[in-house]
C-alpha cells in the first residue's frame, strides 16, 4: 500500500512550505507531480519554486510547458504522471482513486481553514480504512514539521 502523510499548515501558506519539502524529495532522488485544484494555484506554485530562494531555484515544468517527462516536479490540475514520478504532492483538497504509480503521497492542508481540516480528517479515516501507512506532520514554529501520529 501506498505510504500517505498528511502536512498541516499552521505557520506558513503552501508557497512558502511547498518549496523546501520538495528540496528534500529531490535530495533524495525522487519524481514528483503537484496536483492543484486550480490554475491560479498552479500558477502560484509554479512562481514559488523559482522564487523562494534568491540563490536556486527548484528545477520543474507544469501544465503547458513542453518536455514535461523531463521535469523532476511536475505541476498541474489533472491526474496525470507525465514525468514517472514516484511522489504525488496533493493541495488544495485534491483526491485521486489512483495512488498505484506512487510511493508515497503528501496531503498538504490550510490548518487555518475548518473545511479544509475536516476534508483531511475524513480523507485520513477513508486512506487509513483502505489499509495504507499513514503519518500526520504538523508545522513547528520554526516552519519545520514535527511528526504527531502514524
Amino acid at each position: 500500500m501506498t505510504e500517505i502523510s498528511f502536512y498541516h499548515l499552521q505557520r506558513q501558506s503552501l508557497s512558502q512550505a511547498l518549496p523546501k519539502l520538495l528540496e528534500k524529495v529531490l535530495e533524495r532522488g525522487h519524481r514528483t507531480v503537484v496536483l492543484t485544484g486550480s490554475q491560479e494555484t498552479m500558477e502560484d506554485l509554479d512562481q514559488a519554486l523559482w522564487t523562494f530562494d534568491p540563490a536556486s531555484f527548484l528545477p520543474h515544468g507544469s501544465k503547458g510547458y513542453k518536455w514535461a517527462s523531463d521535469q523532476p516536479v511536475y505541476i498541474t490540475t489533472e491526474a496525470e504522471n507525465p514525468n514517472n514520478a514516484d511522489i504525488l504532492v496533493l493541495v488544495d483538497g485534491c483526491s485521486t482513486d489512483d495512488f498505484s504509480s506512487y510511493s508515497r503521497v503528501l496531503e498538504m492542508f490550510d490548518g487555518t481553514d475548518p473545511n479544509m481540516v475536516q476534508a483531511a480528517r475524513e480523507r485520513w479515516s477513508s486512506y487509513k480504512a483502505s489499509g495504507h501507512a499513514l503519518t500526520y506532520w504538523q508545522q513547528t514554529e520554526t516552519g519545520g514539521w514535527a511528526q504527531k501520529a502514524s
